[in-house]
């Protein structure tokens, strides 16, 4: 038996925080939140939520597109002040998380516009 995927755990993990998030279930974000502990785990969910974000920023208008980049650049500052610390990468995950939601009403409000 293999040991499950990170990246792929990680994914998976993203996507239940972005769901949850989504349904406004702020319990069950802390509680997805405060399961992971280790820095690596954490670090993982990061880097599906990274990779989500990117796809919808692609999907932007220019000018909206490079704002989404620099609010971007912002969450991986937010995510290097907090390296070894689980609790600060938790409040990244949640920012990083919020703009994925953010960066969805601002596809669906341009789709709206060009429509």
């Amino acid at each position: 038996m293999t040991a499950p995927d990170p990246q792929e755990t990680g994914r998976r993990t993203a996507d239940e925080l972005v769901r949850r998030l989504s349904a406004d279930d702020g319990a069950g974000v802390d509680e997805l939140l405060a399961g992971l502990t280790e820095v690596r785990n954490l670090v993982f969910v990061g880097a599906g939520l990274t990779a989500i974000a990117r796809t919808h920023g692609r999907q932007l208008p220019p000018a909206q597109r490079a704002q989404a980049s620099t609010r971007q650049l912002n969450l991986g500052q937010l995510r290097d002040a907090h390296r070894g610390d689980p609790e600060g990468l938790r409040t990244w995950l949640r920012r990083s998380a919020e703009e994925i939601l953010f960066l969805r009403a601002l596809r669906e409000a341009a789709a709206r516009v060009a429509g």
